[in-house]
């Protein structure tokens, strides 16, 4: 049957062949799946170990990119989601329910906090509060459900007692959730690690930031090595209608090949930039987990053997330089842009009060305004350089 030419347009009557091996993996954009027949539409399930039903459940371009993330982790199932909050938020609402108790510690992602706060304000979940150096201050009752680990600690840089806090979990039959974007499965693996090979029950990673690369990707992951886990997040998942664009992957996997290598690089910048920062006397503090002077630097060395330690630096200004003086600091960088997320090539810079964000007292932390540095590529003596330039200017404003 010779077709009209608008249906031709629509059902071509030759098409190339369709698999060559390419560098970089084919990239499936779709919504609508073609099912062979019958047989293949009703002899599938959804957990199935790669469901070609519909785009929300996945393309070979999604599975990939998907696999390639457990991998990297140490976990076996993966499922991407459009940000690292909407990762979180996916274990939140998965594992969640109304009467149960969840446990964060007080350095947690702030974004992850805020939707816990609400779902306890409208769905009666107990967010209680714990500090990640001291297990004492984990004290879960018979309805605790989940546990939220930070290595390290948003802003702050805390390593957390990984290893106590997993282990009391354990023995009391609480899920374990570790945010790992900092570590993005490259400083340890989540999935073994102490002498005592533990493991996390799941991770969530902001692949935004490392695996990424360019600060122009949204997504996140949630990693697993148990299926039962993995299936009741896949189930929640399908529910919830969370989706990603396939573009949005494919350049995703085309940045990991170079993830490691600027991983190490970025982490050697900041070790740099610590030893400089740490000979600096408008500084009460500086916060990097491979300080011996930071805390939990004993807990950092006892998971993270390797000696990866990312690209992230804080400091804490003396207490005679107020937030006017921080913003003018801020100001006056030139190759660090005012933003936030890291991992990308351009080195960032934020400030924070750490008043307006912790509900625990820290007798570890400094009192004063911090400011934390996410290292990009540029060389770290240019950074410093204009660290210091900065610094010049807001002392000279500060004496005028």
């Amino acid at each position: 049957m010779k077709n009209k030419p608008q249906t031709t347009l629509i059902h071509a009557p030759r098409r190339a062949p369709q698999y060559i091996e390419t560098v970089q993996p084919p990239l499936f954009r779709a919504s609508t799946i073609i099912f062979n027949n019958t047989d293949a539409l009703f002899n599938r399930h959804w957990t199935d170990a790669y469901d070609y039903s519909y785009g929300t459940h996945g393309t070979p371009t999604t599975f990939i990119l998907g696999d390639n993330i457990a991998q990297i982790e140490g976990g076996i199932y993966s499922l991407l989601a459009p940000s690292g909050l909407s990762a979180i938020n996916l274990v939140n609402s998965c594992f969640l329910s109304q009467g149960d108790e969840v446990w964060v510690a007080d350095n947690i992602y702030g974004p992850n906090m805020e939707h816990l706060r609400n779902l306890e304000s409208r769905y009666g979940i107990s967010v209680k509060v714990y500090n990640a150096l001291d297990v004492s201050s984990f004290n879960p009752s018979t309805k605790a459900k989940l546990i939220w680990l930070e290595a390290t600690g948003s802003v702050t840089l805390e390593f957390p007692d990984l290893i106590g806090l997993v282990k009391k979990a354990k023995a009391q039959n609480i899920l374990t959730a570790l945010d790992n974007t900092w570590g993005a499965g490259l400083a340890f693996n989540a999935f073994d690690f102490g002498d005592e090979h533990l493991s996390v029950d799941m991770t969530v990673h902001a692949l935004t930031k490392y695996p990424s690369g360019g600060a122009d990707i949204l997504m996140g992951s949630v990693v697993t090595r148990d299926q039962k886990l993995h299936h009741k997040l896949f189930r929640m998942h399908a529910i919830q209608g969370i989706s990603i664009s396939g573009d949005d992957v494919a350049q995703v996997q085309r940045s990991l090949a170079s993830m490691q290598l600027r991983y190490e690089h970025q982490a050697h910048s900041a070790l740099t930039l610590l030893d400089w920062l740490k000979q600096q006397t408008e500084f009460a503090q500086v916060l990097h987990p491979a300080d011996p002077d930071s805390a939990g630097h004993e807990y950092w060395k006892d998971i993270c053997k390797q000696g990866h330690s990312a690209g992230l630096v804080s400091v804490i200004f003396k207490p005679e330089y107020d937030m006017q003086a921080i913003r003018r600091f801020c100001d006056a960088l030139q190759l660090f842009k005012l933003g936030f997320s890291w991992g990308g090539p351009v080195s960032l810079v934020m400030l924070y009060n750490l008043k307006e964000m912790r509900t625990l007292e820290h007798t570890h932390l400094q009192q004063g305004l911090l400011v934390r540095f996410c290292i990009g590529l540029e060389h770290p003596q240019d950074l410093i350089q204009d660290i210091e330039n900065a610094l010049k200017q807001m002392n000279q404003q500060l004496h005028e």
